[in-house]
C-alpha cells in the first residue's frame, strides 16, 4: 500500500489571515528594540519565504547591528507573542474555500493515530487506498502556523510534529528534507521522491519540492496565477482548493 506524505503551506493556501503574520513582526520588534518597526521593513516580501529568511532582512532593513545575531532572539520572541493573537485571526482570518474540505478528504484515504477523521462523516478508507499522513511545511514558526489554523479547525487532520518550519532554515528546500526525516521516524514508512507532496500558492514552494525531488502541486490563491505556478515547474496546478477529487488526483498523480 502507497504512503504518502502531503506537506502543506499555510498563507493563502490553507487560509487568509489578513496580516496577522505582520502585526506579530511588529509587535516582536517592538519589545526587543523598544521601537516601532520602520515601514519599509515591515513590508518586506513574505511570499513563500521562511521566517528564518524574512527576518533576517527585516532586521537588516530596520538598522539592526549583526541580524545573524539577533534573529534567534527575534523568532523566540515571535514564537512566544503568537498565542496572544489567536483572538485576532478568529475574527478577520479567513480559510481558502474548500480547505477543510480537502484536509477531511485526505485524511479520510487512510485513518491514522493524530489524523482522526470527523465522527459521522462516514468516510471509511477504501482497502487498496494509500496511506495519507498531512502535515504543514510553511514558512511560519510553529507556534505562528499553530495560531493561523487552530481558531479556523484547520488542524483537526495535521500532525504538527512531523511538519518544518520557517525558523528551522532559511533554505525552504532544507524544510521539507527535515519533515521527511521526521515522518519517516513517526511513523516507519518511506517517503522518498513524489511520496512527499508539497501544496502551495507560490513559485517558491513549488522550488523547494523539485530541489527536494518531491511531488509539487500549485494552487493559485494567492498573488500567483494557474501560468505563474505552471511555468515553475509545478507537477499540477489547481485554481483553487474547492473541487476535493482534483485535490486529491493532483497530490497522488492520478
Amino acid at each position: 500500500m502507497p504512503a504518502f506524505l502531503v506537506l502543506w503551506d499555510v498563507d493563502y493556501t490553507l487560509l487568509d489571515s489578513t496580516g496577522v503574520g505582520r502585526r506579530l513582526y511588529r509587535l516582536a520588534f517592538a519589545e526587543l528594540f523598544g521601537r516601532e518597526l520602520p515601514f519599509a521593513a515591515a513590508g518586506a516580501d513574505m511570499a513563500g519565504r521562511t521566517d528564518r529568511a524574512i527576518a533576517l532582512d527585516v532586521l537588516a532593513m530596520a538598522g539592526v547591528p549583526d541580524p545573524a545575531g539577533q534573529v534567534s532572539a527575534f523568532e523566540e520572541t515571535l514564537a512566544r507573542l503568537a498565542p496572544s493573537l489567536a483572538g485576532l485571526v478568529a475574527t478577520t482570518a479567513v480559510p481558502m474555500p474548500g480547505a477543510a474540505d480537502a484536509l477531511e478528504a485526505l485524511a479520510a484515504l487512510g485513518a491514522h493515530a493524530g489524523q482522526t477523521v470527523a465522527a459521522g462523516s462516514g468516510s471509511r478508507p477504501e482497502p487498496d487506498s494509500p496511506e495519507v499522513w498531512q502535515s504543514l511545511l510553511t514558512g511560519n514558526v510553529r507556534a505562528m502556523a499553530e495560531v493561523k489554523l487552530a481558531p479556523l479547525g484547520l488542524t483537526n487532520h495535521l500532525d504538527l510534529d512531523v511538519g518544518a518550519y520557517g525558523n528551522e532554515s532559511a533554505v525552504r528546500s532544507d524544510l521539507v528534507h527535515l519533515a521527511r526525516e521526521r515522518a519517516s521516524d513517526a511513523y516507519d514508512a518511506d517517503f522518498d521522491g513524489e511520496a512527499t507532496v508539497l501544496i502551495g500558492d507560490t513559485p517558491l514552494d513549488v522550488q523547494a519540492a523539485l530541489a527536494a525531488g518531491a511531488r509539487a502541486v500549485g494552487v493559485a490563491t494567492g498573488r500567483f496565477t494557474v501560468s505563474d505556478l505552471a511555468a515553475s515547474g509545478a507537477h499540477a496546478v489547481l485554481g483553487n482548493l474547492a473541487d476535493t477529487d482534483e485535490v486529491i488526483a493532483a497530490v497522488l498523480g492520478r
